[in-house]
This record gives C-alpha cells, structure tokens and sequence, in this order.
C-alpha cells in the first residue's frame, strides 16, 4: 500500500514539473493564459469543488445520519448542474471580454472606479474563510495519514500542507489544473470501486444489501428525519454557494470559449453523478459493516468520528495494491481543493488588493514572483490553523462554503443577468453575505434549526437587489 501511493506521489510530481514550464506570466500563474482544454478544467473545476468534504465529510454524514444525507448530496448535485448549465458560458464570455483574472476584477470592469474599495472587501472575505478551508484539507490529511499508515495526525497534516503548498508554487494555475485532472480520476474510481467492492463482501456474508439500506433508513435519527421540511431545505441550501465559490468560476473564466464551456459541461455531469452516488452508498453500506463487524473492531472509534468511516473501510476490506489507488484517491481530494484554494487566495491578495493599492504598476516577473510567495505564505497559515482546531472537516467546510457562497453567489448571479445590478449592490452582497454568515452561525443557527448557509445566502441576495434599487448606477457600462 505504502509502495502505491509512493507511485503515486511519483506520478504527481512528474506532472507538476512538466506542467510548470507552461507557467511563464502572471497571467499564466493566476488562470492559464487560456492554454487549457475544457475537459481539463472540468475536471479540476469537479476535483476542486469536492475537496476531502466528499470522502470524508458526506461519507461520514451519511455515516451518522443516515439517509437523511441524502438531502445534502442532492442539493449539491443540483447546485453543480445549476452552475454548468447556466453560469459556465456566461461566465466564460465575460471574463474574455473583460479580461479579468479574478472575480473580483469582474466587478471591477462593470463598476469603473469600484477598483480598491471592491479588491480590499472581496480580498479580506477570500482570506479568512479560505484559509479556514484551506485548514480543512489538511485536517482531512492528518485523518487520512493516520488512519491508513498508523501517522501522527500532525505530522500527516505536515505531509499533506508542505506536498499542496510547494506544487502549487512551483506552477500556478496550469500546475493546479494538470494535477487535479488527474486527482479527479482517482477520485471517482474510489467513489465507485468502494461500494462495489462492499457489495460482494455482502454477498460473501449471504447478506441482502437491500434489507442493509433498509436498516440504515430505520436507524436514522428522528431530528434528522427526511419528512422535516426544514432539514430537507438546509440539505438543499449546499447548492446556493456554488454560485458564488471563486476557486469554481475561475475554472469557467478560464476556458478558451463557449465550445469548451458547453462540451466541458457534460463531463462535469457524469463526475458528479458517480462521485456523489458512490460518496453517498459508502457512508450507508459502511455503517452495516460496522454493525456486522466486517471492518474489525471500528464501531467505538467511528462513535467518536464518523468521517473515518472511509479510510478503515479501505485498509480492512482490500488488498493492498488496491487500498494504495483508493488511498490515493482520498488523498487526492484534499490536494487539489486545497491547491486551488491557495492559489485564489493569493491572488486575491496581489491581484485584488495589493495591485490597487500600489501606486507604481509591479513588472510581471515581480508579481510572479509575489504570487508564488503569497502562495507559500497562505499554506503556513492555513496549516497553523489546522493544528489548533477541533472542528469536523463537514463543519469547517460548510462554514467557509456558507460564508463565501453568500457573499459573492448573489453579486455574480446578478451581474451576470441583471442589467440594473449596481456598486451598491455588489457592496451589500459581499458585507451582508460574510456578516451574515459569521452571525447566524454563532447565535441564530442552533435556536431557529435554519443554517447559515440558507440564511446568510437569502440575506445578502435581498440586501443585493435592495441596494441596487437604492442606489442605481447613473451610468451603467454596457458590455
């Protein structure tokens, strides 16, 4: 096993080095250069957005849920396609018609004069709460390490943050990508290979795997029922923040043109469906193995954390050669979200704040050069976090993913579709969004049962059209 993901390892590096040497400007290192086929952004854009949140965080959801699960898987599932179906193309001819690198820059070619005010606001959001998901992929590697390979948690997380962080400064953005097309695949084959290999463990044990999904049903808490209507919509609120999730639009920005956006659509789609089916089924069928004792004495240690319900299921239940490939996989989900996440993090700090507050215009191989050690800089932070904090890999996750859905889903939903969206409105997006969400979470989310990523998304949408109505553009830029 150990041998395999050395292989791995091997592989992955190889592609970073190769891959590197197309990473000549700025422009490259932020988002491609426009050098990247639509497939391959597909891919990493499915391999980003799912992150060690899919085989650890769902997988140990449905663990300890139950089918009640089943309403955050769809609300993802519907939040992907919302955003292939319908922000993919749009997204892809503004950004070359406006050339921007960022998100934010968007906003800053509609609103000329927003530059510094809407770089310095979008810059602070991306920081703190990526860094908080950034932090979250590499608790997700100490847990991996240490259930697998018997590591230090601590030192699986120092593993996991100094492979990320130095592949992702060594080539940028086309670095990332050729890494996470790669990820991906190993990434749905052990979402699809677990469970079928769990099936013919039931069928060894004459075990019907029906009556096992049925057991699992009736074994759901009540308060999580899937008749509560409430916990059936803050299931399906996980879709709302893929409108707004930078390291997600940047993959639709950069594709060559609408060709790729549309044709890149459908691989997307098949990702997702295999992905989320197989993430899903491992949680439920793993709780049954549990209960038969098919995954030796882990019931007590599960009790504790069920996001490790995925890694013992791999090392009891297959043979070594084919524990390191899912092992891999695993690992893999946790890189290329966290290597995307670095490298929006740090441009938004050079290419959103720190450019429009410099007063003298950097030459392209200084801002290169600031980008790669912003990049080194973000990952120490996020590791220090990540060492201190307690939380669960699915809490931090819908933390940040509540916090910066809000924020900029409604602002990009509106300018991309809304000609009387103005700076205001762009304004009341991003504050409302990020108070909001830091606030619900810390007082309202328990007291009402409604979470911050329902409410924090509805307020700043509301505060969004509000604010444009207000206070319109008196002259509006036409694209």
């Amino acid at each position: 096993m150990i041998a395999v993901f050395v292989l791995y390892l091997v592989v992955l590096m190889g592609i970073v080095f190769y891959s590197s040497k197309r990473s000549k400007t700025n422009e490259d290192y932020v988002i491609g250069g426009k050098k990247i086929s639509g497939f391959s952004l597909a891919l990493s854009e499915r391999a980003t957005g799912e992150s060690a949140w899919l085989l650890l965080g769902l997988t140990g959801h449905a663990y300890a849920e139950g089918w009640s699960a089943m309403w955050v898987a769809a609300g993802c599932v519907l939040g992907i396609l919302f955003l292939w179906f319908f922000m993919a193309a749009p997204l892809q001819k503004y950004a070359s018609q406006t050339k921007a690198l960022t998100v934010p820059g968007l906003f800053s070619y509609r609103f000329p004069g927003s530059e510094k005010r809407t770089g310095m606001i979008s810059s602070a959001i991306i920081i703190f709460f990526f860094i908080l998901y950034i932090a979250a992929q590499f608790s997700g590697a100490g847990k991996i390490f240490h259930d697998t390979f018997g590591i230090d948690p601590f030192w699986g997380m120092v593993i996991g943050s100094l492979l990320v962080t130095i592949y992702t400064m060594l080539g940028g953005f086309i670095t990332v990508v050729a890494t996470d097309a790669f990820q991906a695949v190993l990434m749905v084959v052990t979402c699809v290979v677990l469970p079928i290999v769990a099936f013919f463990v039931f069928a060894e044990h004459h075990v019907d795997w029906t009556d096992s999904l049925a057991l699992r049903a009736e074994s759901t808490p009540e308060d999580y029922s899937a008749i509560n209507w409430l916990f059936i919509l803050n299931g399906l609120s996980w879709a709302f923040g893929y409108t707004g999730q930078p390291q997600l639009l940047t993959r639709m920005m950069a594709m060559r043109n609408q060709k790729d956006a549309i044709q890149a659509r459908w691989l997307a789609v098949v990702w997702t469906m295999l992905a989320y089916g197989g993430a899903f089924l491992i949680g439920i069928i793993g709780y049954r193995l549990v209960q038969m004792g098919l995954v030796g004495d882990a019931a007590a240690e599960l009790a504790q954390d069920s996001e490790k319900i995925l890694p013992v299921m791999v090392v009891t239940l297959l043979n070594p050669i084919l524990a390191g490939i899912l092992l891999s996989g695993a690992v893999s989900a946790m890189m290329s979200t966290a290597s995307s996440q670095l490298m929006v993090a740090s441009s938004a700090i050079s290419e959103d704040l720190f450019a429009n507050l410099s007063y003298r215009q950097m030459s392209e191989k200084r801002m290169l050069r600031l980008n790669k050690w912003l990049t080194l800089l973000v990952g120490l932070f996020a590791f220090l976090l990540a060492i201190s904090m307690e939380d669960t890999v699915y809490g931090l996750v819908s933390y940040a993913w509540s916090g910066i859905g809000a924020a900029f889903g409604p602002a990009v939903l509106l300018l991309l579709f809304w000609k009387r969206f103005s700076r205001s409105g762009v304004y009341g997006s991003l504050i409302t969004g990020t108070v909001s969400a830091v606030v619900w979470k810390t007082f309202f989310a328990d007291p009402t049962g409604i979470s911050e990523r329902l409410a924090s998304y509805v307020l700043a949408f509301t505060a969004a059209l509000v604010f444009s109505i207000l206070f319109p553009e008196k002259e509006r830029k036409r694209l």
